[in-house]
């Protein structure tokens, strides 16, 4: 690139003319203080990254992951091994008309190794690696995006050939943040600019240039993105990483707790059938956790009990210092046990836990586990669970009396549940589209499913109030029962003195 002393003249301009204005007598305050002010916006610009380069991230050899080390994605590592196979193997494929492909998209839920797969890929096709996020390609200049793209792709090249590489990885993390659909914002033509540049880079690249480029991107939101850059010959392959099975989180706790010593009574199969919805991120987070609680107590192993209490620190924080009082806490027990024996009732051996310990923003929490992780729900499931979520209110109110907004998360929760047997035709009404139902036909549906499985629990709940006092009193004097507990408590027909039915009738009846 020839040298263009840009800046030099410049100076010497400036010189000249303060010079010549200070020699005919002219006040130069006023032009020092005006180039004082430039000088100001201009710092002020690069701090805050209006004219910055771009900053990315890039592997090094220590660094590097193979794709043995991420667990719990056997379908993902396949389905993105097959893909770049083409790539470690071009000279075949080239042989055959293969057109080597220019970008791969993961999407999936946040902490599901999106990234992870990304390094893995980069060692595996012995390509240098270069990570940027999304947000860094947009700001509020216009053209600072579009260059930072561009620099980024040269960045790659000249990285490959300083390594002694031929291919070079592009993962851009969050996507959607430079890539969504045109045209949704009127006033500032920025982001535009940035995806044209990013489709343009990826129009240009060929198969048989010196450094071969591949563009990874990651996403939660692939419904956000722009067609174009989901059209064959950008992003030729979509890859799903979704959260794993029970299967895969036992993969995933083998893996983070290689170097951590555990007891010999320890069941991770267990752990893993306790952790119904986790991600990767979740389950790093929880073996850390269960050792954090290890090292408190001076214990030299990590138990079973702390990989318990570190699946209740991970879903819903640490244990808050604050109390209730008496009343509240002997409602959250009521709202609790509702729930359990309601659990119980419909799906036996399904309650795992039972406290009324305070945490994050839970006053109490109910724990229930599954046999298998299901993709596909009958009719009678979605009921069972709705009946489940509102057992906790209906419990209060066959025992209390009345009902709380404790049980506004479990309402939420139920009417998702009730649309989803809306809209797959589990209603009176039979199959249609959610937009052709009126909006007052979708609430009376919605009510009507409601109703069947409110008069449901609490004809079962009032023909076992006494047992849910009972069970109500044990968790209120425990603060914390086990599944097992909790099971030998409900096959008993203890019925509670007369006092206690007075004290508890009473409330009721008020």
């Amino acid at each position: 690139m020839p040298y263009k002393p840009y800046k030099e003249v410049a100076l010497g301009l400036a010189s000249a003319l303060i010079i010549f204005l200070a020699a005919n007598g002219y006040d130069l305050l006023p032009l020092l203080f005006l180039g004082g002010a430039l000088g100001l916006l201009f710092y002020f610009l690069h701090s805050r990254g209006a004219v910055r380069s771009l900053v990315v991230k890039g592997g090094k050899d220590d660094d590097t992951i193979t794709f043995a080390e991420i667990g719990g994605q056997r379908a993902a590592v396949e389905e993105l091994k097959e893909a770049l196979d083409f790539i470690r193997h071009y000279p075949q494929a080239r042989r055959l008309g293969v057109r080597p492909l220019k970008g791969i998209l993961l999407t999936g839920p946040p902490g599901t190794g999106k990234t992870l797969l990304a390094k893995a890929a980069a060692g595996y096709t012995d390509s240098v690696f270069l990570a940027a996020s999304g947000s860094e390609f947009v700001e509020m200049y216009a053209g600072v995006g579009a260059q930072r793209i561009r620099n980024l792709f040269q960045m790659a090249r000249e990285r490959a050939q300083q390594n002694g590489k031929n291919r070079a990885i592009i993962f851009i993390d969050e996507i959607d943040v430079l890539g969504g659909k045109r045209g949704k914002v009127n006033s500032h033509l920025e982001y535009d600019q940035t995806l044209n540049q990013l489709l343009v880079e990826m129009d240009g690249m060929k198969g048989d240039e010196k450094v071969n480029i591949l563009v990874i991107a990651a996403t939660n939101r692939a419904d956000l993105l722009d067609p174009a850059l989901l059209r064959p010959g950008r992003f030729d392959r979509q890859v799903r990483v979704d959260l794993p099975d029970k299967e895969g989180r036992l993969e995933i706790l083998q893996l983070h707790t290689r170097n951590k010593p555990l007891a010999p009574e320890v069941d991770l199969e267990a752990v893993a059938k306790e952790t119904l919805g986790f991600s990767g991120a979740h389950l790093e987070s929880l073996a850390n956790e269960a050792a954090i609680l290890a090292l408190r107590e001076g214990a030299n192993c990590i138990s079973q009990r702390h990989f318990m209490e570190a699946i209740e620190r991970v879903m819903l924080g640490a244990r808050l210092e604050r109390r209730p009082g008496k009343e509240e806490i002997w409602r959250v027990a009521v709202h609790e046990t509702g729930h359990a024996m309601v659990s119980e009732w419909i799906r036996p051996g399904s309650v795992t836990t039972l406290t009324v310990t305070p945490r994050g923003g839970a006053l109490g929490y109910f724990r229930q586990q599954y046999d298998e992780d299901s993709y596909l729900y009958t009719q009678e499931q979605l009921e069972g669970r709705l009946a489940v979520l509102l057992a906790g209110a209906i419990a209060e109110e066959v025992v209390l009396g009345t009902r709380s907004t404790g049980a506004a998360n479990d309402f939420e929760q139920a009417t998702r549940i009730a649309e989803t047997m809306v809209r797959s035709g589990m209603s009176r009404l039979g199959v249609a589209g959610s937009a052709e139902v009126p909006e007052e036909l979708h609430h009376e549906l919605l009510k009507e499913i409601f109703s069947r499985q409110e008069e449901r629990v609490k004809n079962y709940l009032e023909g076992n109030r006494s047992r849910l006092i009972s069970i109500a009193e044990r968790l209120l004097a425990e603060e914390r029962l086990t599944g097992e507990v909790f099971r030998e408590l409900f096959a008993q027909e203890r019925v509670p003195s007369t006092c206690q039915q007075e004290k508890r009738g009473g409330k009721a009846n008020k």
